[in-house]
């Protein structure tokens, strides 16, 4: 007699801890997640990637503010072909991303302040929460959907032409 009580015991703090841990999803993190857009309300323009013998016109979102670097491409199920997500910061540094709550693996090309990529992390992993530096002073990245770097051939040393490294198209 004296199990049976134990194990329901057991049960009932079992439920009611699911309850609690239930309760603070729905108060704290779902309200959180809902308030960020899917697509958020970034400035969108165009960039060109210049790689042996092509030219490719991405369309972007600039994540120009800390909170849209923050918020960065997650909670969206994927990342269309020709577009992505432009990272600038100014002056240059040693760049960390990660993919916490990235739902669609990316291409993360990081590019110096003359525009010139210096590397490529293809393929990242969806929501992991591992380091992704730029091994190297770098004033922006941008992010494609995964894949896109090698299906347009872009290699590092290639240019990418934007008013963010004062090589705007001609």
């Amino acid at each position: 007699m004296r199990m049976h009580q134990r194990n329901s015991v057991l049960k009932v703090s079992h439920r009611a801890a699911l309850r609690v841990a239930l309760l603070f999803l729905a108060v704290f993190l779902l309200p959180a997640v809902m308030a960020l857009p899917a697509e958020a309300d970034m400035r969108r323009e165009t960039l060109i990637l210049e790689t042996k013998g092509a030219r490719h016109v991405i369309d972007i979102e600039v994540a120009d503010t800390l909170e849209e670097k923050a918020r960065g491409l997650m909670f969206r199920p994927k990342v269309p072909d020709n577009t992505g997500m432009l990272f600038p910061y100014g002056t240059p540094q040693e760049i960390t991303m990660w993919m916490k709550n990235t739902y669609a693996s990316l291409d993360m090309v990081f590019i110096r302040g003359d525009g010139i990529v210096h590397r490529i992390a293809a393929n990242t992993e969806p929501l992991s929460e591992r380091v992704i530096a730029s091994e190297g002073d770098v004033t922006a990245v941008l992010e494609l959907t995964a894949g896109a770097a090698m299906k347009l051939g872009l290699k590092p040393g290639d240019k990418v032409l934007h008013k963010v490294f004062g090589t705007q198209a001609k």
